[in-house]
């Protein structure tokens, strides 16, 4: 699996364990920056790196800042893009199992390096349940095109 990495400066000390963690998986991590901690508008980063996976360079997105809610929304505005925010491995595996979600996002300045391992990990290795998902998925996907969906 190809996955997309994007960090803006307040995330970047956290990227380095993010890719480690996606490499120890067995995946192809694809760094969209950044690579240094000089400051930088986190959407430059995060957008391309979301777009990539709506446009199926990617498999999935790792989205790193300060908070990782700015990153999350921004990754959410590109059609196709269900961010998942977790600082708990538990929200990154329902974001997965219930959700589909194909990006996480996460904080530096929130999470831990075990933490952050423990999300990658669930995010990477945790399936789709399908099932009553599927509609929903099927509703948030609508509302992206401009349908209403009651």
């Amino acid at each position: 699996m190809r996955v997309a990495i994007a960090t803006d400066h307040a995330g970047f000390v956290l990227k380095a364990t993010v890719v480690e963690q996606v490499r120890a998986l067995g995946h192809e991590p694809v760094d969209f920056g950044t690579w240094d901690e000089i400051p930088v508008d986190y959407p430059d980063v995060i957008a391309p790196a979301a777009r990539a996976v709506a446009a199926g360079e990617c498999d999935r997105a790792i989205v790193l800042g300060g908070s990782g809610t700015g990153e999350a929304i921004v990754a959410n505005k590109i059609p196709g893009i269900r961010c998942v925010e977790a600082s708990d491995p538990l929200v990154a595996h329902l974001g997965r199992f219930h959700n589909d979600c194909n990006a996480l996002s996460m904080g530096g300045r929130i999470v831990g390096v075990e933490i952050a391992k423990a999300c990658v990990t669930e995010f990477l290795t945790t399936g789709f349940e399908g099932g009553r998902h599927v509609a929903r998925i099927a509703k948030i996907s609508a509302l992206e095109d401009g349908r209403t969906v009651n």
